[in-house]
């Protein structure tokens, strides 16, 4: 079973008008292995946080989205489109490899580490001391990571299609020496595992409401911890077959199943991925 923390279990229950039923919560949280200590001392962390606003009591309570968790939590569906897009080859590698160099003072070194996780985050890898690669055109999203740090002016951007490291310029090798592309194949690996299991239980059928929504958590859960440290390399920088490929596409059949039969009041994350499966299983 997808080991999920208390707290991701409530942001993944929230639904489109921005409420979190408990009657809901207790139940995925019991199929879970989760007590119900511990889903209350975790609402009273979540309220006393400011994250949401508390109306009634126990289970038939209603949890309230603040504003700014709202905000945090609105999913960026054209990193999902464009995952799906490439794993369909509908967006090749053009061959460029584009750099982002810096060189940032050690008083400000807050800056710089905050520079260099904004960087791993969005996909890049160290080149050497102070100079990231990506494969793919990430100026904007370098230099709106850069600005608010007061960095921009210690930032230095270019591409080429002429890169070599040592003693190779082989695209593939290149990738392999820069990207931990073993843990992220794991994590894959580990995913498609996950949504197979969930794609027999689906065609298998007869699971109520809960049930669903438990395997809808525990799917999300395991897709969201195997994506998050891929960088998304274009299939022509990855080693082939891929298993990123295979377990997003088990992933898609399951939320296409999951799609199939609306749910009123369904948590919004089923919204986040019906466009995207939408276009995946057309």
């Amino acid at each position: 079973m997808q080991e999920i923390p208390t707290r991701v279990l409530v942001d993944a229950l929230v639904r489109t008008d921005g409420t979190v039923d408990c009657g809901d919560l207790y139940a995925v949280a019991g199929h879970l292995g989760m007590t119900d200590q511990q889903v209350r001392l975790t609402v009273r962390r979540l309220t006393a946080d400011g994250r949401f606003v508390q109306e009634g009591r126990g289970r038939r309570a209603l949890l309230r989205a603040t504003a700014a968790t709202t905000r945090a939590m609105e999913p960026d569906l054209d990193h999902l489109a464009f995952m799906y897009a490439q794993d369909r080859g509908q967006a090749p590698w053009d061959g460029v490899w584009h750099l982002a160099g810096f060189a940032v003072p050690e008083r400000d070194r807050a800056a710089r580490d905050a520079l260099r996780e904004a960087l791993l985050r969005i996909g890049g890898a160290p080149v050497q001391n102070g100079l990231y690669v990506s494969p793919h055109p990430w100026e904007p999203d370098v230099r709106a990571a850069a600005e608010p740090l007061g960095v921009l002016g210690n930032l230095t951007l270019l591409s080429t299609t002429d890169l070599r490291s040592g003693d190779t310029d082989d695209p593939q090798e290149l990738a392999r020496l820069w990207w931990p592309l073993d843990e992220v194949a794991e994590g894959h690996r580990r995913l498609a595992g996950t949504a197979a299991d969930a794609l027999a239980r689906l065609t298998e059928g007869g699971l109520g409401d809960a049930e669903l929504l438990t395997l809808a958590v525990e799917l999300a859960a395991a897709f969201t911890e195997a994506v998050e440290p891929d960088p998304l390399l274009p299939p022509e920088l990855l080693p082939q077959p891929w298993p990123g490929t295979g377990a997003r596409e088990l992933v898609a059949r399951c939320w296409a199943l999951l799609l199939a039969d609306p749910r009123p009041g369904a948590p919004r994350l089923f919204d986040t991925y019906a466009e995207v499966v939408a276009a995946v299983t057309a």
